[in-house]
């Protein structure tokens, strides 16, 4: 199954099982890229926040046109900084950002209960799930997050803040993908497949 992408300077499509890596600097404007790839050909999604809150993440879907009805929000943050949580349809929460175990569990449950249609993740970010757990650690949940993909069809974006990690973290994280779209300072995007 072919997938839609309607990011700029990259493919007009992607098959199931592709995982991209957004490269981005630590202040980027990641959104619009976001959720250009998550409006696009799909029945059902997936937001993964370890970087902002179930409301944030809802605010931006509303800005941007994502359809709330078919996306469900994973969030790893509100329960590590004692907010509320706020209950709502498709709404889920894991303990914190390292509950890498937690994040993939809950990524597996959401795969197999759409699956055989199409199917979009976002992971918000790669960087928090280091920062809060370890590069070793993240990089180990990536890879099982990407073999869900693939296992399931679906695709997905993962976000990492590149001036954040050391070179040779980036390089091993941009060996796991299949494509690598990069944002820089300016706004400027570039894929690389």
């Amino acid at each position: 199954m072919d997938y839609a992408l309607a990011v700029e300077n990259t493919p007009n499509s992607i098959p199931g099982g592709t995982g991209l890596l957004l490269l981005h600097p630590s202040t980027g404007e990641t959104d619009r890229i976001d959720t250009d790839f998550l409006n696009t050909d799909t029945d059902y999604i997936l937001v993964i926040s370890t970087r902002t809150t179930a409301r944030e993440v809802e605010q931006k879907l509303e800005y941007y046109g994502v359809d709330r009805g078919k996306t469900e929000i994973l969030d790893a943050l509100s329960i590590e900084r004692g907010y509320s949580r706020r209950s709502g349809k498709g709404i889920h929460y894991v303990s914190s950002p390292d509950d890498l175990d937690g994040i993939v569990r809950e990524t597996r449950k959401f795969l197999e209960r759409h699956d055989g249609n199409k199917l979009r993740v976002s992971v918000d970010s790669v960087t928090e799930m280091a920062y809060y757990a370890d590069d070793d650690r993240a990089r180990e949940a990536v890879k099982e997050l990407l073999e869900l993909l693939k296992e399931h069809d679906a695709v997905g974006l993962f976000h990492l803040a590149e001036e954040v990690h050391d070179q040779d973290v980036v390089t091993a994280y941009c060996d796991l993908f299949d494509g690598i779209i990069t944002l820089d300072e300016n706004g400027n995007v570039e894929g690389e497949f």
